[in-house]
């Protein structure tokens, strides 16, 4: 075969995995905008949400406030709020993919199951981020950028989709499978993606504290059901198994190869005939014979 054959052959499972998570992400982001409500519905749930958390989370405006007094902190938090959530977790799948393939199909299955629940979530709980509910926040992505959602993305982005927070669901994703998959001691700086983003999301105003806890229990969730279902595929391959092993070994099904009797030499008496599985031996100081067939003494 030649090599362009070979690279080739190599690729097209790569490319087939690329192309189908585009192909559902994609999915997600006209999901997203297909099911738009609007902001009457979306304010009212972060007017609600908002007197719901403020006697036990601290107060977003208030974190808002104290990081917006270091120069460059709106700037540098809308660049990882922009540039790190899909390049990112793109990273993790493609080193995933080639460095530690036997864990990728598993992390790739949460990362669906993850982002799927969210868009449920989306649908069902619209909901106004902080920079647009007239809260007192800052829009930082307006007043500094960049922003996620410039005018041009119009009717593509929809930004009243605030609940779950998947760039926290993401990154505590990519995080936890970093700390697992690898051994480098540098891991733990990539973990801390999980704590930069949650502190980032909330800094340019784009979600709440309870979006973060949210995503959070639906990656635990979506983590128990793909664990649930590798369980019952390895389940099944094991009754496959032993339903073949038990069909070997019925009438008419494969039969054992019987032994082939050698003759062995004998110590100078007279020989004899052993039954030893197709092992050839002979007796004390003679040499096992050649050919695996009988050898007269």
């Amino acid at each position: 075969m030649a090599s362009g054959e070979v690279m080739r052959g190599r690729m097209r499972p790569l490319v087939t995995e690329a192309g189908l998570l585009a192909v559902l992400f994609a999915f997600y982001k006209w999901g997203r905008a297909l099911f738009d409500h609007g902001p009457a519905e979306a304010m009212a749930n972060a007017a609600r949400l908002w007197e719901f958390q403020r006697s036990w989370l601290p107060s977003e405006v208030h974190f808002q406030q104290w990081a917006l007094g270091w120069d460059q902190t709106a700037f540098l938090a809308n660049v990882y709020y922009v540039g790190m959530h899909f390049p990112g977790t793109a990273l993790l799948l493609v080193w995933l993919y080639v460095r530690h393939r036997s864990s990728y199909g598993r992390v790739r299955n949460q990362l669906v199951a993850l982002t799927a629940a969210g868009l449920v979530v989306h649908v069902l709980f619209p909901l106004a981020p902080p920079r647009l509910a007239h809260i007192g926040a800052v829009d930082t992505m307006l007043t500094v950028g960049p922003s996620a959602y410039p005018p041009e993305a119009g009717g593509i982005a929809n930004q009243y989709a605030a609940m779950p927070s998947l760039h926290i669901g993401w990154a505590i994703l990519v995080a936890v499978t970093v700390v697992r998959v690898s051994r480098s001691r540098w891991r733990w700086v990539v973990a801390m993606h999980a704590p930069v983003t949650v502190l980032v999301v909330v800094v340019t105003a784009n979600h709440y504290w309870t979006d973060g806890l949210v995503a959070a229990a639906l990656l635990v969730c979506a983590m128990a059901l793909v664990s649930a279902g590798e369980r019952v595929r390895q389940g099944e391959v094991l009754a496959a198994g032993v339903q073949a092993l038990r069909i070997s070994g019925r009438p008419g099904g494969p039969t054992p190869r019987a032994p082939r009797p050698v003759l062995a030499a004998a110590d100078g008496d007279a020989g004899h005939l052993r039954e030893r599985g197709g092992d050839r031996e002979r007796a004390a100081g003679g040499d096992a014979p050649a050919r695996d067939d009988l050898v007269p003494a």
